[in-house]
């Protein structure tokens, strides 16, 4: 019996055997791709196209006062109205200054005839040369109080020095106003200031020659710097820019230097002075590069011998491959990389520690990008 079953146990055991050395062996399924975050180096002429917040200002701006004090007759306009050069604004009460230009004419009349009459009497040698002096000096100081008289009685009219809108009146009518006291703010809005702030570090980037030869030339590139502005609900609509002027002493709390362009007034919508726009700049014309890029420090590696390297996708065979790279200076999660790249490239941010040379991946969906896996290494 002992024979028997032991016979049975050797002949499974042995078919069993068999069996699984004439069964062909079945290849491996290849590995799940793994979905990794990518990020495009910076790199080429897109990359050289900056987009910077802005604010709006009129391109001609005047505080509006009289050179006389006084009070308010007339005020001829309203705020946001406007005005041609040489439009009446506003009017002081002008009786006091025409009764001092009747008294200075007056004044003046007598000095007048005092010095015609004083030239024939100095002729005859009727009158000394103290005399005629004392009445030549009575003219010409009379003369000067009427015209000063006259011009004060002018200035009791305040007119538009330029084409403009009347932005805010801070005076009501019958006040009394004090010479050089601000009482209207005038704006020129046909064309607009548009005003960005160039952070240090581009600025740094940005030519510059102290040859005095190349210095016009440098000027003459920036001021046809590619520049263009768009609005908040106008987003889709795109108005070209022209430098005005660049400051060349930086911000004292930002640090930043202060660019101006200008433009021409929208017309078929509305900007005003103190809205906000976008900017955005082209430097491909005028930027130093030295080859230094910046992507984000996750995407940085250490192989064994801590070497820094990225993972590069083969975008055709949705592959990754190391690629060694040189680094440089480290600042808000980001990481400079002095070599190794060109720009362009797509490189793995997400998912790096988890991959092998030539292992398949695939993009996360947007939305997935947005948030990093909870598997993934800061």
């Amino acid at each position: 019996m002992r024979s028997t079953i032991g016979s049975f146990i050797f002949v499974t055991v042995l078919g069993s055997l068999l069996v699984a050395c004439g069964r062909q062996e079945e290849p491996l399924a290849p590995p799940a791709s793994r979905p990794v975050k990518i990020y495009t180096v910076d790199g080429g002429a897109a990359q050289a196209v900056r987009q910077f917040p802005a604010r709006v200002d009129a391109s001609q701006r005047a505080e509006l006062s009289f050179r006389v004090s006084g009070r308010l007759q007339e005020i001829a306009v309203r705020e946001g109205d406007m005005v041609s050069e040489g439009d009446l604004i506003a009017r002081l009460d002008p009786t006091d200054y025409q009764i001092i230009l009747e008294d200075r004419q007056a004044t003046f009349d007598n000095a007048e005839r005092n010095f015609i009459r004083g030239k024939e009497l100095i002729v005859d040698g009727n009158i000394s040369r103290l005399d005629y002096d004392r009445m030549e000096a009575n003219y010409r100081t009379s003369e000067a109080a009427l015209s000063q008289a006259r011009k004060d009685l002018e200035y009791t009219e305040m007119v538009a020095p330029f084409e403009g809108r009347i932005a805010r009146r801070l005076v009501e009518n019958f006040e009394e106003v004090l010479a050089k006291q601000t009482v209207f703010y005038l704006q020129n809005v046909n064309a607009l200031d548009v005003i960005i702030n160039l952070p240090e570090s581009l600025v740094r980037s940005i030519r510059g020659n102290s040859q005095v030869e190349d210095f016009e030339e440098e000027v003459e590139t920036r001021r046809k710097l590619p520049a263009w502005v768009s609005f908040g609900d106008r987003a889709d609509t795109q108005f070209p820019l022209k430098i005005k002027e660049i400051a060349t002493k930086a911000d004292d709390q930002t640090q930043t230097y202060q660019v101006t362009f200008t433009m021409n007034s929208p017309e078929d919508f509305t900007v005003l002075p103190g809205m906000t726009a976008s900017v955005s700049v082209d430097f491909a014309d005028i930027i130093v590069t030295d080859g230094a890029k910046w992507v984000p420090v996750r995407a940085v590696q250490a192989d064994t011998g801590l070497a820094p390297h990225v993972w590069v996708l083969n975008p055709d065979e949705m592959t990754v491959s190391s690629r060694q790279v040189s680094i440089g200076r480290m600042s808000e999660g980001r990481i400079e990389i002095t070599g190794g790249l060109e720009g362009g490239e797509e490189i793995v941010e997400v998912g790096a520690p988890y991959l092998a040379e030539g292992m398949r991946v695939t993009r996360m969906a947007e939305v997935e990008q947005a948030v990093p896996r909870a598997d993934d290494p800061a």
